[in-house]
């Protein structure tokens, strides 16, 4: 196996969720309260989004979510479910380190889609950065992949 597996299989859903430090704790703490007040305060001026005629909500999102294209490029999509037949298969003998290992590899998705995203974010601040003009079409793909993302997440 690479190191980058062995890696990978180290890490935990838990250590992903957990803040590394105090003070991140508390800032976090912090912003979670800030986006509690300012979602509250947006909430009486919101109007939901209409959707068309004869669509629910549930349906539109699994829409959104079925069109979606792939997250990851096809030689790590088949690495990632390769590594997931392998811990499924394994339950029967050592169903606790399978359970762990599981774990293991959503922690190793959820890390890299993070990547993903964050190097996405940080080409288009570079842009910005430099003062070139970011078309709008870049941005409306951007936002799209962050809909698709969230409408996955939210659909499980």
């Amino acid at each position: 196996m690479s190191d980058s597996l062995l890696e990978d299989q180290k890490l935990t859903t838990a250590d992903i969720a957990r803040p590394t430090t105090p003070r991140q704790a508390r800032a976090e703490a912090m912003n979670r309260t800030e986006d509690t007040v300012e979602q509250n305060d947006r909430r009486d001026t919101q109007q939901p989004i209409p959707l068309p005629a004869g669509t629910t909500a549930n349906a539109a999102t699994n829409a959104n979510v079925s069109s979606a294209g792939p997250l990851f490029p096809d030689d790590e999509l088949h690495n990632f479910r390769a590594r997931w037949d392998q811990v499924q298969t394994s339950f029967v003998d050592e169903p606790r380190q399978a359970v762990e290992q599981a774990d293991s590899l959503v922690a190793s998705v959820v890390k890299r889609i993070a990547e993903q995203f964050a190097n996405e974010r940080s080409n288009l601040e570079s842009q910005w950065a430099k003062g070139d003009n970011v078309n709008t079409e870049d941005l409306r793909q951007a936002l799209r992949r962050y809909r698709s993302l969230f409408d996955r997440l939210l659909s499980f």
